[in-house]
């Protein structure tokens, strides 16, 4: 699988970033065989949250003894210095480890969560003295909705992250509002260094009033083909890769995609944005 440098954290992750939100609710065996699918295939590169229901449990068996093998990267929606604090040692503890590589601010979606979390007393405190004693290498930020980019972007001006976890989609991309946002973003980004990964890569629509059939909040694609080419339209980005559907089920059809990647020609490009008519964008401006 093909990997690619993380920004200034010099990590060459494999374009698929294994997310963790895929063990909400799950067995330890599915779970388990789930892990052992993603290495067996080189994925190298590891998201997981503690608001991720079960993930963080789930996950510390296998940690504890295979560590070293990936870059592990975890995350808080605490806003206050004491309780992220309290949050990422938890998170050392049920994961099993004594360090992450990289700890992000997570669903910072507005400028009140960012202000929060970059003032005075705010979470950005904590992790930066957990990286002063060891326990973080690297930092970033993640987020989702309509204004992510945008919040985004303002936070690269603002603190010196160095990676950063944006929603993108062809639908999305779709939205000349969103997409001249996500250009400006990918553009500071790469200016800066800043090492880039996707989340809703494969979000076909909201699900509305409909059944919930997978995991995900949204509804995902699930036909392998137009997984295949919406993994297709992110990887011909300038990032390094995309976190995975968070359903176990989607994980083979979303693996084959990453390895089969080749980048869109322009008019491929073109044609699929297009197509975007057909279905439900999942951030919509306010």
């Amino acid at each position: 699988m093909e990997t690619r440098r993380l920004g200034r954290t010099g990590h060459m992750s494999t374009v698929f970033i294994f997310g963790a939100a895929a063990f909400w609710e799950i067995s330890q065996a599915d779970a388990d065989a789930a892990i052992e699918l993603v290495r067996a295939r080189g994925v190298n590169h590891f998201d997981v949250a503690p608001s991720y229901g079960q993930a963080e449990i789930r996950l510390g068996p296998w940690l504890e003894q295979h560590r070293s093998e990936i870059f592990l990267g975890c995350k808080t929606t605490e806003r206050t210095r004491q309780g992220a604090h309290d949050e990422l040692h938890r998170s050392l503890e049920r994961l099993r480890v004594k360090d992450f590589d990289l700890y992000q601010l997570h669903a910072v979606c507005e400028m009140d969560d960012l202000n929060k979390a970059l003032g005075p007393g705010g979470a950005i405190e904590a992790i930066l003295e957990a990286r002063e004693q060891g326990l973080v290498k690297h930092i970033g930020i993640t987020g989702h909705g309509y204004r992510a980019p945008v919040v985004h972007a303002v936070a690269l001006e603002r603190f010196d992250f160095d990676t950063v976890m944006t929603p993108l989609n062809f639908i999305q991309w779709a939205d000349p509002e969103f997409r001249a946002n996500e250009q400006r973003l990918l553009q500071l980004a790469a200016d800066k260094d800043v090492g880039m990964m996707i989340i809703k890569s494969v979000a076909k629509a909201p699900w509305g009033e409909r059944v919930h059939t997978y995991k995900p909040w949204y509804e995902p694609f699930d036909d392998p083909q137009m997984i295949e080419k919406s993994v297709r339209f992110v990887l011909s980005q300038p990032v390094t890769g995309f976190a995975s559907p968070a359903d176990v089920r989607l994980l083979p059809a979303a693996l084959d995609a990453a390895e089969n990647f080749k980048p869109l020609s322009a008019e491929e490009m073109q044609t699929l944005v297009n197509s975007a008519k057909e279905y439900e964008a999942l951030f919509v401006a306010a």
